[in-house]
This record gives C-alpha cells, structure tokens and sequence, in this order.
C-alpha cells in the first residue's frame, strides 16, 4: 500500500465485523412498538388511519390507497421482504396503529443501513410514539453494530428534511436528478447519523422522552431540536 504522503488514505476500521442484517425482531419502548408487518394483522386498521388522506402518499414511490383491499394487496406483497424490511408501529397509549416505516439499503460489508418509507397517519404525527419509532430503529442498527443510519427524501418534502434534522441526522448534500417518482423528477436530500454521533445522541433522546420533560397534558418542556441541533454535523440550508 502506498506511503505517499500526496496519496492520503481513510484511517483503518479496526476489529471490523460486519454486522447482521435486520431479521424483523419487535423493537418496543415506552411510547411505541414496531411490529413485523403483515396484512392479516395490520393492512385494515392501518388503511382506516391512512383514508381520507391521500396527501400523505405526495412523496412515496406507491400510493394512494383508495381501497382497503388494495392496501391489503400491497402489504402482502411487502411483508415478507427482507429490503425493505417494513414494520408496523403501535402507539402504545392508545393501543391503535398510526404508520410504517422500513430498514432499507442494508449494507452490512460497509456497516450502513436506512431508515425510510416512513409514513405516519395524521393521529400519530407530532407524537412521542412517532419520534420514539424511529429512536428505536436507530437504536437497533447502531447496537447491532452500524456504522451509519441514513435517512433520504424528496427534496421538496420540508417536512421529512425538518423530522431529519429534528432527529439529530446531520445534512449531507442533494443528489440531483436521482430519481424519477411516479412520473416526476426527485432531487433527493441526504441525511445520516454515524456511530460516533449516535451516544450522545442517545443521551438526548433519553433527555426528550423522559416524564420530566412533559407536563400533565404532555406538551413538552424542552423540544429534541434544542438538544439534537449542537449535535448534528451539518445543517440542511433550505431550512
């Protein structure tokens, strides 16, 4: 290998095992519960929470819905795939199904995998379940030894690249022209946690969850943008 100090190389990745690949353990904390999705068990209610809505399909590559048997259709087709690996995720207060969201891109060689497909119903956006489910993803891929959690969406989808952020993913670029979605050109935002950003990430979202940081009808006291924003190492300029 080269000595050439004009030849810079990345430093080494010592003791590097490859992690495994995520094989649909239920994920549960506090607030939430990600469940292997599957037709039988969640296509119905998931639709209820989804009808009425199309706006939220805008920005995904499948959608809308407009019958329940056809969004029983296509969870069939997804639930028994390995990537994406979709999951149904409980608001455990309520006991009711509010979204999905999926590993995706699972790269276990390099250490990266993706959080995405993510889709929350109206009833638990803006939630602690909602923000809690994707804590636990992270959470699982970081314990079972990835080196980076992504996060991509349209670049038009403010809301998406302002969760990102909100979740402490640092911006990393736009990829022009990656993608054609339903007949239209997507410019996709980029957004990742890496391994070294992720304890005291940890941290904050311990911080955010906990009792304390909630009054007796729940509003927040300190939000999670405050405590991830020192944290990230970059921030999306369109916002």
């Amino acid at each position: 290998m080269s000595t050439d100090p004009s030849r810079p190389l990345g430093p080494p990745v010592l003791n590097w095992t490859p992690p495994p690949a995520p094989e649909g353990a239920v994920l549960e904390g506090s607030f939430a519960r990600l469940e292997p999705l599957a037709a039988e068990a969640h296509a119905a209610q998931l639709f209820d929470a989804y009808e009425g809505h199309d706006w939220l399909w805008d920005y995904m590559a499948y959608g809308p819905f407009h019958s329940a048997a056809l969004y029983h259709r296509w969870v069939r087709e997804v639930e028994t795939g390995s990537d994406p690996l979709f999951y149904a995720i409980r608001d455990l207060d309520s006991g009711d199904l509010g979204g999905v969201a999926s590993f995706l891109r699972v790269t276990p060689a390099h250490g990266t995998i993706e959080i995405g497909n993510i889709n929350f119903a109206p009833r638990m956006q803006r939630s602690r379940a909602a923000s809690e489910a994707i804590v636990l993803m992270m959470g699982w891929a970081f314990d079972a030894g990835y080196r980076r959690c992504e996060w991509k969406c349209d670049a038009l989808n403010s809301p998406s690249r302002r969760a990102a952020q909100r979740l402490g993913f640092s911006y990393e670029g736009l990829f022009r022209q990656h993608l054609v979605i339903k007949g239209r050109n997507r410019d996709t935002a980029w957004f990742a946690v890496t391994d070294q950003d992720w304890p005291a990430l940890r941290q904050a979202y311990a911080a955010w969850l906990g009792a304390e940081n909630f009054d007796a009808e729940g509003r927040q006291v300190q939000r999670l943008s405050d405590l991830t924003r020192p944290l990230r190492a970059g921030s999306d300029p369109a916002l």
